[in-house]
């Protein structure tokens, strides 16, 4: 199983680097984007990334990106990383070979994406590399269009990642991309993928059965609807929420405050885990660049003040 989801989850970010295709450090150092444990040294023309945890060059064409995994999922990726199974997700081993990163066991995969025999699009080459430490396992995914980067240049900035200590839960949430200016008695649990936070009103950081009110605070970079597509968009992301289901809603409307265009829908709807009824408010910053979207989940049997606590959170948040 846990193949399975690492390799549905490595799809998604092939197809969103496949898609898709800072500040800089003093020669011989570092740079770690926001939050990550990962380091690299990017040449001069690639710069953090916006949209995604990692490096992308500065007239397009090579991305490096990266994403952190529970420490158990090394040996697992390893031995599910089967030239059958990456070639089905679009990569074509050529090599595969034993690194080490730092004191840490590495296995870097070089191949390529085909290109496809009816668009006039080129392969792309590729670098995986998975990182397998004591308290965490990394996901490095490399790729380059001819011509972009040479081959020397991403194997040396893949293999020579650096890993630093695990950072604090407040180190996590001052490298989002925002900031929160009124907690309205909420408080952080987890930062995912350096762009989004969890957060719950409650004692518990573990919940189960939606004991408690929560938050999910993401900003995504990328072009934004327009004001024609947005009623539609938010309904769509509403409803593309794989853990609710019977969505009923209360009601939905778009809105201008303090020179931001926003959308905001409250609907009914069913926790499939538990089948609890639970009420869902999913509120949309749009910016000229993108969006952030805040999705709140309470039981119905809580809801009393709840949704004025979800709005007081959210129209506080500040972009940096």
């Amino acid at each position: 199983m846990l193949v399975r989801t690492l390799s549905l989850r490595l799809g998604r970010i092939l197809v969103l680097t496949s898609l898709i295709f800072g500040t800089a450090a003093r020669a011989g150092e570092p740079v770690y984007p926001p939050g990550s444990r990962f380091g690299f040294e990017p040449p001069a023309d690639m710069t953090l990334s916006r949209r995604f945890t990692g490096f992308e060059r500065k007239e397009g064409g090579a991305t490096v990106s990266v994403v952190e995994l529970p420490p158990n999922a090394f040996a697992e990726m390893v031995s599910g990383f089967t030239d059958a199974n990456l070639l089905s997700q679009g990569f074509a081993v050529e090599k595969r070979e034993e690194v080490k990163v730092g004191d840490n066991e590495g296995m870097l995969y070089t191949g390529e994406q085909p290109a496809d025999p009816n668009a006039t699009a080129p392969a792309i080459r590729k670098w995986i590399l998975v990182i397998g430490a004591p308290s965490v396992t990394g996901l490095v995914i490399a790729q380059a269009l001819p011509d972009a980067e040479t081959e020397a240049t991403m194997r040396k900035m893949v293999t020579g990642v650096t890993l630093r200590p695990a950072l604090s839960l407040s180190e996590q949430v001052d490298a989002l991309p925002f900031r929160i200016g009124d907690m309205a008695g909420f408080r952080p649990v987890r930062v995912l993928a350096g762009n989004s936070v969890l957060l719950t009103q409650g004692p518990k950081d573990q919940m189960q059965n939606l004991e408690q009110p929560i938050l999910v605070l993401a900003q995504a970079v990328q072009q934004p609807p327009t004001a024609e597509q947005r009623d539609g968009f938010a309904r769509t992301a509403l409803a593309s929420n794989q853990t609710l289901k019977d969505f009923a809603i209360e009601r939905a409307q778009s809105y201008r405050s303090n020179g931001v265009d926003w959308h905001e829908i409250v609907a009914r709807a069913t926790d499939q885990p538990t089948n609890l009824p639970v009420v869902v408010s999913q509120t949309i910053r749009f910016n000229p660049d993108g969006y952030l979207r805040a999705l709140g989940v309470v039981r119905e049997d809580q809801r009393t003040g709840v949704l004025a606590k979800f709005r007081q959170l959210v129209d506080s948040v500040q972009l940096k």
